[in-house]
């Protein structure tokens, strides 16, 4: 008998159970002292497997199949991670701007958490500071300040969401009225010592005064000569950023000349998702699919499609619409990968792709991810496929910056890659829609230059 749990693919062991024995040292390394087989239910036909510590990396698809003499199955599920972050520290700074400055920390959110500010009333206030980061676990830790001003002391409460959990931590602060600084009564007692205070301490002072200004002075040329010195690096690196941005607008724009007319190929369409009739778009149904025959150029496992077109020489060029989808893939792929079972997006597995997950987080597998920052969320994609290079380059369209490029050998034809990800925070997305773009014809001339129409 034999029970394996895996992960996107079934060499991918994250638990291995043979001949009555686990076998440890089948294991990948990232699952290695974090499972355990739960095996009081097996002879009644339920396996269970715990897995503890668990991070976001953990996401994925996973299997279980089950082999035995008279029996064999074979189980897939997605695992989304989410966390609901510690309970925060919270500190009273002081008085500032007329108001008293509250401060909050809570770390262990996953995905990114969503914080409001409220007064007494419910009104929104707000923050003077807030900062979401990743920390070394790969969660999210959250710090956030706000001045509460004179008129809402009260109750003030804190409110931190999960948006995929749909849970919520929060927190009320009470406020006394004493603590304002118009309301303090000894405030006249306190101007009026620190006024005597100041005075002394400025008549021990006068003789230090010389000293100070000469300290000062030395002190500013110094700050002078390092505020020189990084005004100099910042526009050194200014002009880098300029001439680099110039470059990728420069490379979309040479990408353009090879734009292509791209058609979805819906016999390839995995059954939970909806192509158009002209081949332009494709969608999550919102109804569960109707029966399929079937056809071994469909994908049985993921929920994508291929184009119509197969590109195994030149330069190509489309543009995919991908709207406010939260969650999708996009890029290309070898014709010929198996269209059955799960697999690891990777350029090893035939795959060169750019994904986006949680709306925020843009990132590549090449062949481990990768996180691309992007300063203008794209909503409209570009795809430059150099078979002789062995180049595939992404564009943001919205702004003219390059993305990111894949240096690779095709081993064969390719097909554009499309993959919208169902659960996209509960609401109808926009479909993955193939922009229409002029498609140029080239006119080869005897000087091997390019002449387009």
């Amino acid at each position: 008998m034999e029970i394996r749990w895996f992960w996107n693919h079934t060499s991918d062991v994250v638990h291995l159970y043979q001949e009555q024995q686990e076998l440890p040292g089948r294991q990948m390394e990232a699952f290695r002292n974090r499972t355990k087989l739960v095996k009081d239910y097996i002879a009644y036909g339920s396996v269970i497997l715990q897995l503890h510590s668990i991070v976001p990396s953990d996401e994925g698809t996973y299997g279980c199949r089950f082999l035995s003499n008279n029996f064999s199955g074979e189980a897939l599920w997605e695992l989304e991670v989410a966390g609901l972050g510690s309970d925060p520290h919270l500190s009273l700074e002081g008085f500032k701007e007329g108001g008293i400055q509250l401060r909050l920390r809570s770390s262990g959110w996953y995905p990114k958490p969503k914080a409001q500010w409220r007064d007494h009333q419910g009104q929104c206030l707000p923050p003077e500071f807030e900062a979401i980061v990743w920390d070394a676990q790969g969660l999210f830790s959250l710090e956030t300040s706000v001045v509460v001003r004179e008129g809402a002391f009260s109750n003030v409460s804190l409110s931190i969401q999960n948006l995929l959990l749909n849970q919520k931590k929060e927190f009320v602060v009470q406020i006394a009225g004493v603590f304002s600084p118009g309301a303090s009564p000894w405030k006249g007692a306190l101007v009026g010592a620190l006024a005597a205070l100041l005075a002394a301490l400025a008549a021990l002072a006068l003789g230090f005064l010389r000293l100070r200004r000469r300290c000062q002075e030395k002190l500013k040329k110094e700050a002078q000569k390092r505020e020189g010195k990084l005004t100099a690096e910042l526009e050194k690196l200014q002009k880098e950023l300029d001439w680099r941005r110039t470059e990728g607008q420069a490379e979309w724009r040479a990408a353009q000349k090879y734009a292509v007319d791209v058609t979805l190929d819906a016999a390839s369409a995995h059954p939970s998702l909806e192509v158009s009739e002209d081949g332009k778009s494709v969608s999550s149904r919102r109804a569960p699919p109707d029966p399929v025959p079937s056809d071994p150029q469909r994908f049985s496992e993921q929920t994508c499609a291929l184009s119509l077109q197969r590109f195994s020489a030149g330069r190509h060029y489309w543009e995919v619409h991908v709207g406010r989808r939260s969650r999708w893939f996009l890029g290309a792929c070898l014709a010929a990968v198996p269209r059955a079972g799960p697999v690891r997006l990777s350029p090893a597995t035939g795959y060169w792709v750019l994904g986006l997950w949680n709306g925020c987080e843009y990132f590549v597998l090449a062949p481990h991810r990768v996180a691309l920052p992007l300063r203008v969320p794209p909503r409209r994609l570009g795809v430059f496929l150099d078979c002789e290079a062995g180049q595939l380059s992404f564009f943001n369209v919205s702004d003219g910056s390059h993305i990111f490029t894949f240096h690779d050998t095709f081993s064969g034809a390719l097909c554009a890659y499309f993959r919208p990800r169902a659960h996209d925070g509960g609401e109808r997305p926009d479909p993955l829609t193939i922009c229409p773009l002029r498609v140029r014809t080239r006119v080869p001339e005897e000087n091997d230059s390019d002449t387009w129409l």
